[in-house]
C-alpha cells in the first residue's frame, strides 16, 4: 500500500522546544498564546501578598503613607534637608510611590529562577512570563498608591494652592513606562546571574537600598550640591523621577538631554536583559 502521508503534514506542533536558537529570538508570540497563564500569575500575586493580613489590600495605601511620614520627620524636621519649595509630605509621597514600585519589582523579578526552579523543571511555558507577571501585579499596587498621591496632590492644587501643574503632566505615562522597563530589565539580568552566583542576591539587596540615596526621593535634584549632582544624573531614574514631578508640581528639573540618556539606557538594559535571560533559561536548571 502506498504511503499516503506527506512529511510536511506530519506532527505539526504548536510549539517546538529546542536547546539552540539565537539570543535575540525572544518568541513574543508565545506570550500572547500563554496570556491566560500570565493573567493567572498576576491574579495570584495580588491575592496572596496580603491574604493572611488583617488590613489586607489597605497595606498598599498604609505603607507609602507611613514611610512618607517617617521621611518627613527624619529628613525634613530633624535633619533639616530642604525640598526646594515642594510641599514636603507630597514630595516624599510621590518619591516613595515611584521608588517603591521600582525597588519592589526589581527585587521580586531578580528571584525568578531561584524561587521557581521546581516549577520550571516540571512543565514548559515561556519563562519570561513569571517576571512579567511580577511587573504587572506590581503596577496594580502602584496605581492604588498613586491614587493616594493624587488625592493629596489635589488638595495642594485646589485648596492649599501651593502646587501648579503644567502640560508636561500628560507625559506621565511615558515616564512610568520607562520606569517599568528599567525595573524589568535589571530584574531579568540579575535573576539570570544569580543562578550561578548566589552571593549577588545579598549584594543586590544592599545595592538597591543605597541607590535610593542617589535618586531624588529624599531631596530634589535642584537641592543637591553641584559636585555631587553627577552621581544623581548618571542614575537613569533621576531624570524620569524629576520629569514626573515637574509635570505634577510645575517646578523642578526637566532636562531633555538626561531624559534621552535615561531612555536609551533603559532600552539597552531591556535588550541585554532579554539576551542574557534567553541564554540562561536554556540551561539554568543544571546550576540552580
Amino acid at each position: 500500500m502506498a504511503d499516503m502521508t506527506n512529511s510536511s503534514d506530519i506532527d505539526k506542533w504548536d510549539i517546538n522546544i529546542t536547546s539552540g536558537g539565537s539570543y535575540l529570538d525572544f518568541h513574543f508570540n508565545e506570550l500572547w498564546h500563554y496570556r491566560d497563564l500570565l493573567l493567572m500569575f498576576v491574579k495570584k500575586d495580588i491575592i496572596t501578598v496580603y491574604k493572611q493580613t488583617i488590613l489586607g489590600p489597605i497595606w498598599f495605601v498604609v505603607q507609602p503613607l507611613l514611610t512618607s511620614v517617617m521621611f518627613f520627620i527624619a529628613f525634613f524636621l530633624i535633619a533639616k534637608i530642604p525640598v526646594a519649595g515642594f510641599p514636603p509630605i507630597l514630595f516624599y509621597l510621590v518619591g516613595n510611590t515611584l521608588w517603591g514600585y521600582f525597588s519592589d519589582t526589581l527585587n521580586v523579578t531578580s528571584k525568578t529562577f531561584t524561587e521557581n526552579a521546581t516549577v520550571f523543571g516540571k512543565v514548559y511555558f515561556p519563562r519570561i512570563i513569571l517576571p512579567l507577571s511580577k511587573v504587572l501585579s506590581g503596577l496594580v499596587k502602584f496605581f492604588i498608591q498613586f491614587g493616594l498621591f493624587v488625592v493629596v496632590w489635589l488638595y495642594y492644587v485646589f485648596i492649599d494652592k501651593r502646587v501648579t501643574p503644567n502640560w508636561y503632566i500628560l507625559l506621565t505615562p511615558v515616564w512610568l513606562f520607562f520606569i517599568v522597563l528599567l525595573s524589568f530589565g535589571f530584574g531579568i539580568i540579575i535573576t539570570s546571574l544569580t543562578t550561578k552566583y548566589r552571593d549577588l542576591v545579598f549584594l543586590i539587596g544592599f545595592g538597591v537600598q543605597l541607590a535610593m540615596y542617589v535618586t531624588p526621593v529624599i531631596m530634589p535634584l535642584s537641592g543637591v550640591h553641584s559636585k555631587w549632582k553627577i552621581f544623581f544624573l548618571i542614575n537613569p531614574l533621576t531624570a524620569l523621577f524629576e520629569a514626573f514631578k515637574y509635570g505634577f508640581f510645575g517646578q523642578g528639573v526637566f532636562d531633555i538631554r538626561w531624559l534621552l540618556y535615561s531612555m536609551v539606557f533603559t532600552l539597552a538594559i531591556v535588550i541585554i536583559g532579554f539576551m542574557v535571560f534567553n541564554k540562561v533559561e536554556k540551561k539554568f536548571i543544571d546550576t540552580v
